[in-house]
């Protein structure tokens, strides 16, 4: 207790009511390549919609984009996986090759920059560049992208346009409840007329993002040119704060020239309007101050009462295709760290043989993840359209001087579904399939629960399997450590099998066992944080063993163990222990095990035989 001066009484309070907590079992990881969305960066999806929205819809198969084929099984995957659970942190990859170009007043666009996400935008410098707009992100997509500005004086008829659309005035403005004019906080500050407010639309003018060109993606009336300019409830009104924080489509990088004069001479007032950054497409009076605080800045180059701009987006680009390494490094970089991002399953997607099990090593590193992957026939040469006698040679091919783990699960192969988006059938890895039925094998029943089988092995999406394997074949399958997906009559596709890639015979070749020792480990490492720093005795050791039999016993009562036992007394933290500053708990487990092989016995027996003589009792 305190050491008190004078006498008192002194009241402290010591909570040992510690529980081991529950923790995340559900979220998979995916790394992939998509056509547009945040890139290099982490983002949580949660339904097949939000993915659509997010990192648009899969590429066109059949359609004239650089390896279409690859993108759109990424995006699929990742659907998939969304059928069974809601918990995917997605991560776009985009190498350097990708760019994400601006609309400008017929000047250069953003070269040597690759705005992935904020992150990106936000160490781009807007000296270096020109141009007022750029995608949000990289991709051909950003292309069909227009932004059109009106200001109050638009509708005397004037207007530039990067794209020849000059003096639609009336086309745009019937967007719009009215004319922009004085914000309100303008208004309240000078007690004049400024005319500060625009208005912004964001155009699919192509009909790349939405399907149908002309389409209005983005609205933003009444927005402010001032940067200081805030609403009544205190939140910023500046055109470029509020594109940059709202939009999913553009980035505001500069200032457009033509949006800065209220009057055929005359611009803001710094004093009046705070830091207004005066910029000029490729001159070098970016952000110049004006003469004095009274003195207007003269717009460089404006004539006239140039009140309506459309700039339409081009050069955005979607970069080579990383390869399959890239890929399987970026899992390293985006997810390789526990303490980063939380995680129980790594989608492989399409990825190939060497890529996959590096990903299957990363896994291992961090021992809280499972791998899973699928044998890619095309990569050894085969086909899907076409299955040949040696199909199940190439499918065993993926495990020949593969690694031995216990954090990697493969499959047999891809299906055939139906693209709804693009009306055309493509062939997908199962991988996300995998992931999908731990999903929901932990919200129906328990992740120490085999997700296989009849009862919760059923394959979703599924038009056919280009290959179907008889008994043998799931036998040679088995043998290696490929989980078989069979097509039975009257049932569908379902997983018939639940091993790892562990080589050697062990209890952890069961995908159940690796989950189960995965919570285990994870939930009473978590708890046995609290234990740093205190003292290594009787009573933090008694704590600890309070703290998980609890645990312990509650899964034993929901069968994912049979028996277990904590050791963690003076005969396994002995003085040379305790000396080292060390804290030793063994936990002994006995993991429940899944049925694999059915025997059933079925013996004719004579009518006046007893059957107590046959069996005993």
């Amino acid at each position: 207790m305190a050491i008190q001066i004078s006498p008192g009484v002194n009241i402290t309070e010591k909570d040992i009511t510690l529980i081991v907590p529950a923790i995340a079992t559900t979220p998979a990881g995916m790394i992939g390549l998509f056509q547009w969305g945040p890139g290099n960066d982490p983002t949580t999806i949660t339904s097949e919609k939000e993915l659509a929205q997010v990192f648009y819809k899969p590429a066109k198969a059949s359609g004239a984009m650089t390896d279409a084929t690859k993108y759109n099984r990424w995006w699929w995957s990742a659907a998939n996986f969304l059928s069974y659970g809601n918990n995917l942190k997605l991560v776009r990859f985009i190498n350097d090759t990708a760019g994400s170009k601006t609309a400008t007043s017929g000047t250069t666009a953003i070269d040597g920059h690759t705005l992935c996400n904020l992150t990106t935008f936000r160490t781009l410098t807007t000296q270096s560049v020109d141009g007022a707009w750029a995608a949000k992100y990289p991709g051909e997509l950003g292309n069909s992208i227009k932004v059109v500005v009106l200001d109050h004086y638009a509708s005397q008829g004037y207007g530039v346009a990067s794209d020849g659309d000059d003096n639609q005035y009336a086309d745009y403005i019937g967007y719009f409840d009215g004319l922009p004019g004085t914000s309100p906080w303008a208004e309240a500050l000078t007690g004049t007329q400024v005319k500060d407010e625009i208005h912004i639309l964001v155009i699919d003018s192509d009909g790349k993002l939405s399907g149908t060109p002309g389409t209005i993606l983005e609205k933003y009336a009444y927005l402010s040119k001032a940067s200081n300019s805030v609403n009544q409830n205190g939140t910023t009104n500046y055109y470029r704060d509020v594109i940059n924080n709202e939009s999913q489509y553009i980035w505001a990088i500069n200032h457009l020239d033509v949006l800065l004069s209220n009057d055929d001479n005359n611009s803001f007032n710094r004093t009046q309007y705070g830091e207004i950054e005066v910029a000029v497409a490729g001159s070098s009076n970016w952000g110049a101050e004006a003469t004095s605080s009274t003195t207007a800045y003269n717009v460089v180059g404006m004539t006239g009462k140039d009140r309506l701009v459309v700039n339409s987006l081009y050069g955005g680009l979607i970069g080579t295709t990383p390869d399959d390494n890239d890929i399987a490094e970026a899992f390293n970089t985006y997810m390789g760290d526990p303490e980063i991002i939380d995680v129980s399953m790594f989608i492989t997607g399409p990825l190939g043989k060497t890529a996959s099990y590096r990903v299957a090593e990363i896994a291992e590193a961090r021992k809280d993840v499972i791998a899973f992957m699928s044998p890619n026939p095309e990569e050894a040469g085969g086909s899907f359209n076409s299955i040949p006698s040696s199909y199940l040679e190439f499918l065993l091919d993926f495990r020949t001087n593969g690694d031995s783990t216990s954090y990697g699960v493969a499959d047999s192969g891809y299906k055939l579904q139906y693209d709804n988006y693009n009306d055309e059938y493509v062939y997908i890895p199962m991988n996300a399939d995998l992931a999908g039925l731990c999903v929901r094998t932990d919200l129906n029943n328990d992740p120490w629960y085999s997700p296989a089988g009849l009862n919760r092995g059923g394959i979703n999406r599924v038009i056919k399997l280009p290959f179907n394997p008889n008994k043998a074949q799931r036998d040679d399958l088995y043998k290696v450590g490929l989980n078989p997906v069979v097509s039975f009559p009257g049932t569908g596709p379902v997983l018939f099998g639940d091993k790892t890639l562990l080589s050697r015979p062990s209890a952890f070749d069961r995908i159940n066992v690796r989950r189960l020792f995965i919570i285990l480990e994870k939930s009473i490492a978590t708890a046995a944080r609290f234990q740093l720093f205190e003292f290594n005795d009787e009573f933090t050791r008694a704590q600890f063993v309070n703290l998980v039999t609890p645990f312990l016993r509650d899964v034993q009562g929901r069968r994912g163990i049979t028996d277990f036992r904590v050791v963690c007394d003076e005969t396994n933290n002995t003085a040379q222990v305790i000396d080292s500053n060390n804290f030793v708990a063994d936990i002994y487990i006995k993991p429940n095990k899944s049925i694999n092989y059915i025997q059933l016995n079925f013996i004719a027996t004579p009518s006046g035989l007893n059957f107590e003589e046959v069996v005993g009792f």
